[in-house]
């Protein structure tokens, strides 16, 4: 799909928005674009004028309807008014990842999921750049056209492949984009406010397998399993059982089929058994596409892990802190709970994205309390104080002392909020550091 000469309206000036802007300006398109929000970074949007990109700042005029081709920004819900003009006037809409996938020349590597994208997509990339040349972009934080453009993908290059992270925001409005290899990696409740329901959000995530070469999926989700066993995709499994793959997980060890070669997880940095299912889908894709069995297991125990995600932090009075503040829905605090052997002082709260939290209890005889805060600690209070001992308290920091407070020898405080972190923080990431900040200076 060709749109030189044409015009190209873009809706949200975000980062993914920015770099769609230059990426078209530079392929000489004719490029306006139109955010709401009134302040925006001023560095910004003189780098786009200087471009001759046309912006509108404020609202959404009907001048976006002179458009030729949409591109929408992945945080944009569908239901605005002007994406409902703009529908009704047959504009055609994709998003800035279908956009940057026409004008890239890379074969893509695509991953999606609930939980664990971001682990897995930056863990593929470091074992395939033990032989292959490789980028990683998407949902990690990376906007595909900032990488098509700063590397000229649209150009001949010696990139072997990209690595897109896939939310269910950017499989919106993405039904081109070719896949040499995709995976769905897990499924659970998230997102409903967007979505009318599990259905949608689902089915929005099953996008991952359309135009795709090879397709994998967790053989071990039971959700995931039963849902895409009656679709016509030829899908492969990945698991952590023997005959599912060309990896398996038995006796703390993760294997070759053949057995040649292993891996003991304490040589590991990344801990819990959720991150047993990401090594085990990247290592079915690193093996897909030709890497040697002895790279594909340097590369794992080489891998340090990322910040927030099921984190280490260290023992203080034998008593250890682990940061899983990315965890923002129950799910994810389920899979951390399962990966404990210790007994826990569970930390929840933020903004809930769901209301039933009582997947918890299923874990219940690890926990030893579990302190609530925020906007959801009176939801989350009623669901389970009935079967588990509940501290109330409204701010984060208040929330991490009492949780400190109430720990005990060999036990474990973990922050697993399983909801947002918007009612007090402007992130995850910001959470997660303010969580550490605040054990380095209780035991200072």
């Amino acid at each position: 799909m060709k749109f030189e000469g044409k015009n190209v309206g873009i809706v949200g000036l975000g980062k993914s928005g920015y770099w769609a802007s230059k990426l078209a300006k530079n392929l000489h398109y004719n490029v306006f674009v139109s955010d709401t929000n009134s302040k925006i970074d001023t560095s910004m949007i003189g780098d786009l004028e200087n471009l001759g990109v046309e912006i509108e700042l404020g609202k959404h005029t009907n001048k976006i309807l002179n458009s030729d081709i949409i591109i929408k920004s992945p945080g944009i819900s569908n239901d605005i008014e002007i994406l409902k003009k703009i529908k009704e006037s047959d504009i055609p809409i994709i998003s800035e990842i279908e956009f940057a996938g026409m004008i890239s020349n890379v074969k893509n590597i695509c991953i999606t999921g609930t939980n664990g994208k971001t682990t897995t997509v930056s863990l593929i990339d470091q074992i395939l750049k033990e032989d292959l040349n490789v980028l990683k972009s998407g949902n990690i934080g990376i906007p595909f056209s900032q990488i098509v453009l700063e590397h000229r993908l649209y150009d001949k290059n010696d990139i072997d492949y990209c690595i897109l992270e896939l939310s269910s925001f950017q499989l919106e409005h993405c039904s081109h984009l070719k896949k040499e290899i995709s995976a769905f990696i897990n499924i659970s409740n998230d997102h409903l406010d967007r979505y009318e329901s599990f259905n949608d959000y689902f089915n929005t995530k099953l996008k991952i397998f359309e135009n795709s070469k090879y397709c994998f999926f967790n053989n071990e989700d039971k959700i995931l399993k039963e849902k895409i066993k009656n679709d016509n995709i030829d899908k492969e499994p990945f698991s952590t059982q023997e005959d599912k793959g060309n990896f398996f997980f038995e006796n703390n060890k993760i294997f070759s089929n053949d057995r040649s070669i292993s891996i003991n997880i304490d040589e590991i940095s990344i801990k819990g058994i959720h991150n047993i299912s990401n090594i085990m889908i990247a290592a079915e894709i690193a093996h897909k596409v030709g890497i040697k069995k002895e790279n594909i297991f340097k590369a794992i125990k080489n891998f340090k892990g990322l910040e927030h995600r099921f984190e280490f932090l260290k023992s203080f009075n034998s008593i250890d802190y682990i940061n899983d503040s990315k965890s923002t829905n129950v799910d994810s605090t389920v899979k951390a709970l399962k990966s404990i052997t210790k007994k826990v002082v569970l930390i929840l709260g933020g903004i809930p994205k769901e209301n039933d939290f009582n997947e918890i209890l299923l874990y219940k005889s690890k926990i030893l309390k579990i302190v609530v805060y925020g906007e959801a600690k009176d939801m989350i209070y009623d669901s389970l104080s009935q079967e588990v001992e509940v501290l109330k308290i409204h701010s984060f920091d208040d929330a991490v002392h009492l949780a400190i407070k109430n720990a005990i020898k060999d036990s474990v405080v973990l922050l697993s909020p399983g909801c947002a972190s918007f009612d007090q923080f402007n992130n995850y990431e910001e959470r997660g550091i303010k969580y550490k900040n605040i054990i380095e200076r209780f035991y200072a």
